[in-house]
């Protein structure tokens, strides 16, 4: 004889279901209406319930469905993203002055290297090569420098010596603050220069400003104003001065801007120079010391 089925407890599948239908009211075994299944009378049946009922109705109420459960019971909502930090934004979105600033430094470098005719033997202009070298000679300031000091020691009037004396502050002066410049911009020379220099120190690998520049500038306005020479000497001295700063960067030695801001630097240095102008009565201890030698 077949065994009757049974349900996951061990129960028989019939008496589950009577119990069921036996705790319902309105069902044949409550003693209600004749067969009729009253199926709200099912679903508010609390008391009483086979504990299998009540587990096969909360089975099938929609709130244990996967994905139907309110809006109140889920988590918190994330958070929106942080906006990015001032830097980044800056990074991203770049602002006009530093865009204005590396297109003119690519300019900058391009039209060095296009006025770099000299920098070679090799280059187009490589047989003027000894004769811009030769210009950068008389621009660089051991020779100013051993020959202020040599007309100061050779001069005999007071009006000279002061002249001289501060011709040689001037000078001081010039290669103190283009070595401090140097120092701090570090500025790398072109690649297409070639470290054949005269009489070079550790801060002449460096390229902002031109030095030679900033002295041509210097010297030009101090002769300008402290000699009096005629018009056609004057304009050679205009001229001397403007060529040394081309042939800086023809030899490939500078940039465009090393030289363009050499002769700001080299003429407000004599500005400097002219305000602190040295003299017997604001610094007579440098004249006695003088004569005394």
């Amino acid at each position: 004889m077949p065994s009757p089925r049974r349900n996951v407890e061990g129960r028989p599948l019939g008496a589950s279901a009577a119990n069921c239908s036996s705790s319902v009211p309105g069902s044949p075994a409550h003693g209600g209406g004749g067969g009729r299944f009253e199926f709200q009378a099912l679903l508010s049946g609390r008391t009483g319930a086979d504990p299998a009922c009540a587990r096969l109705r909360a089975s099938e109420s929609p709130v244990h469905r996967r994905g139907s459960f309110p809006l109140a019971a889920a988590g918190p909502a994330p958070a929106p993203p942080a906006p990015p930090p001032e830097d980044d934004r800056m990074t991203l979105n770049p602002s006009f002055l530093a865009i204005a600033l590396r297109s003119l430094l690519a300019i900058d470098l391009w039209l060095s290297k296009k006025l770099g005719v000299c920098a070679g033997e090799s280059s187009s202009w490589g047989s003027a090569r000894p004769l811009m070298k030769l210009l950068e000679i008389s621009g660089h300031g051991v020779p100013w420098l051993l020959g202020t000091l040599y007309c100061l020691s050779r001069s005999d009037s007071w009006a000279g010596r002061e002249v001289l004396m501060n011709l040689l502050f001037a000078l001081l002066l010039d290669l103190l603050l283009v070595a401090a410049m140097k120092g701090l911009v570090r500025r790398r020379r072109p690649a297409h220069n070639q470290m054949d220099m005269f009489f070079t120190l550790s801060v002449d690998k460096y390229s902002f400003p031109s030095g030679h520049t900033t002295r041509a500038a210097l010297v030009s306005r101090f002769i300008l104003n402290h000699l009096v020479l005629a018009i056609p000497l004057r304009v050679l001295v205009v001229l001397w001065a403007f060529i040394l700063g081309l042939s800086r960067v023809m030899l490939g030695r500078h940039n465009v801007t090393d030289v363009a801001f050499g002769f700001f630097v080299g003429y407000m240095q004599y500005s400097i120079v002219d305000y602190f102008w040295l003299s017997p009565h604001n610094a007579p201890f440098l004249f006695v010391l003088w004569n005394q030698q």
